[in-house]
Parts: C-alpha cells; sequence; structure tokens
C-alpha cells in the first residue's frame, strides 16, 4: 500500500503541473520560470541529501561527473526547456499534449534502451509503441492527422513535446549507470549540475536580449506556481516516485504513468479547457497500450525465468 501511494502522489502531482504551467506561462517565460524552479528544487535537494548522506556525497573525485552533468542536463535544461516551451506554443490546449506525451515516456524508454544498451525489443512491443503513438496522434490533432502537416506551429510545439519526454527518459536510464549511488544522491547531483546549464543557457538568451528580465510583478505573480513546480512535482514527487518504484518495481510503477493525462484532463476541465472527444478516444488508446505493453513485458519475463530442476527418486537417494 505504501508503494502504490507513493506512484499515486507522484503521478498526480506530475499530472497537475501542466495546468498549473498554464496559468505561470501568461506571467512568465518558460526558461526564466524553469530556472527559477530548478534553483528552488536544486538547494532543497542538497539540504535533503546533506541530512541523510552527509558532506562525503557530494565529493565527485574519482567520480563520473561529466557523464552526470551530461544527464542532468538532459533531464533538467532539456527537459524544463523543451516541453514547457512546447506547452507555451501549444496554447492553451497545451496542458493535455503535454501531459498525454508524458505517457508515451515508458515506450520511448524501450527505444532508448534499445539505441543505447543494445536491447532489441521484441515484435509485439513494437505494436503496442506504434498503438501508443496512434493515441497520442488523435489526442494532437483532434482526429485531424494532416493538420500536423499543414500547420507549423502545432508541428513544431509537439516536436519540442517529444524532444523534452525523450531528455527525461535519457535521464532516468542515466541512473542505471550510477548504480553505486543511492536515488537522492543522484537525482541531487544530477539537479546541481544540471542546473550550471540552465542558468547559461538562461543567461546567453538574456544577454543577447532574446528574454527579457521578467519583472518583480511576474515573480510575485508565480510563487505559487513556483512553489508548486518545485517542492511538490518536484522534490516531493520525485522522492515518492523512487521510494515507490523500489517497493512495487518499475514494472508496476510504469501504470501509473496514466494518471498523468487522467488528472491533467481534469484539472484542466475544471479550469474550462475541455478534452474533445477525439482527445480523450486518444488518451485511452495510449493508456491501454501501456497496459498491454506491461502485461506482455511480465509474459515475456516469466517464460525467461529458468525453471526449477526437479529431482528424481533416484536422485533424492
Amino acid at each position: 500500500m505504501k508503494g502504490l501511494l507513493c506512484c499515486l502522489f507522484a503521478t498526480l502531482s506530475w499530472g497537475g503541473m501542466f495546468p498549473v504551467m498554464t496559468h505561470a506561462l501568461t506571467h512568465i517565460d518558460p526558461f526564466n520560470f524553469t530556472t527559477l524552479r530548478y534553483g528552488i528544487a536544486g538547494v532543497a535537494f542538497a539540504l535533503l541529501l546533506l541530512f541523510r548522506e552527509g558532506r562525503s556525497a557530494f565529493r565527485l573525485q574519482g567520480e563520473r561527473w561529466g557523464l552526470a552533468w551530461l544527464f542532468g542536463t538532459l533531464g533538467f535544461a532539456g527537459f524544463g526547456f523543451l516541453v514547457f516551451l512546447g506547452q507555451h506554443l501549444a496554447g492553451p490546449g497545451g496542458a493535455l499534449t503535454a501531459s498525454i506525451m508524458m505517457a508515451t515516456m515508458p515506450m520511448l524508454g524501450l527505444l532508448t534502451v534499445w539505441a543505447l544498451k543494445k536491447v532489441r525489443p521484441r515484435a509485439s512491443t513494437f505494436g503496442f509503441i506504434l498503438l501508443s503513438f496512434s493515441g497520442v496522434l488523435l489526442v494532437i490533432t483532434h482526429g485531424d492527422f494532416a493538420s500536423v502537416l499543414h500547420s507549423p506551429g502545432n508541428l513544431t510545439a509537439n516536436l519540442l513535446l517529444i524532444a523534452g519526454a525523450l531528455c527525461w527518459v535519457l535521464y532516468t536510464v542515466g541512473g542505471s549507470y550510477f548504480s553505486g549511488w543511492s536515488p537522492l544522491r543522484y537525482t541531487t547531483l544530477t539537479t546541481l549540475l544540471g542546473m550550471t546549464s540552465v542558468a547559461a543557457i538562461d543567461g546567453l538568451l538574456l544577454g543577447t536580449g532574446t528574454l527579457a528580465v521578467p519583472s518583480a510583478a511576474a515573480v510575485t505573480a508565480v510563487i505559487p506556481h513556483l512553489l508548486y513546480m518545485s517542492l511538490i512535482a518536484g522534490l516531493m514527487a520525485v522522492l515518492c516516485w523512487n521510494i515507490g518504484n523500489r517497493i512495487v518495481t518499475p514494472t508496476n510503477g510504469v501504470l501509473f504513468m496514466d494518471v498523468v493525462p487522467v488528472t491533467a484532463f481534469v484539472v484542466s476541465a475544471l479550469n474550462g479547457v475541455l478534452p474533445t472527444e477525439v482527445q480523450i478516444a486518444g488518451a485511452a488508446i495510449t493508456a491501454t497500450a501501456l497496459v498491454l505493453n506491461n502485461l506482455n513485458q511480465r509474459k515475456i519475463a516469466r517464460q525467461s525465468a529458468p525453471q526449477p530442476v526437479l529431482k528424481t527418486a533416484a536422485a533424492r537417494r
């Protein structure tokens, strides 16, 4: 029950962050918001790691800090900038589109593991991947598939969202390269190292005049959004996700990704942005693909498991 509740809390929090960002993006751009968000989350993670594991946990001598910086850059600069910029470009319905992209992460993860670790998915898995993306296409096109090609703005937004989701998948897979680190240490150090890239990119955009320095009024207006995104959808959700998956295993935990778009749909509807019947059908197709793939992976695992050898009566004697 503890594992299930932890996974549920994490995905409910992540589902709520997209409608929250819809509000925040009316006051501030996604780049400055992401910098402020991960700045707060980074300090919170650092204090928690210091309390739990002490100062030695921050020492990177002899560690693969360059690789940790790369994954941190992908996870925080890549995900934060690309996803929320894509959501901003997608307009009022961007929260729904962004949330359904998050439900495709397990499928993107299979393709990523294939590319990085040469573990090729089975043919049945490819079928579920195609089914998943067909549901995504229904959500982002409202059933009009030609609109993807005829609307460059929507195409750009969707490509940014997919790229951002892929960045988070790469960051998640990156944890397997640091098996000697606790989940808290991996999260904290990659956040702090990734923040160097976040700050550098944001500083470059501000210095070249591409972005304007946010006003004090804009920052004040998004303080509630920052607190939610950094402390609830950031700190608490990530920790609960790590704890929950350790208890119920990632095979079961990944099913909770279905909660993300459902939560976003409900919160958006309460704010007046109602999903169409086609979008609901697309979300259901993507969720079904995720569940079926999960069941398929369980079947494959059972078939691959070594069978116990039964001793004969003669052998026992």
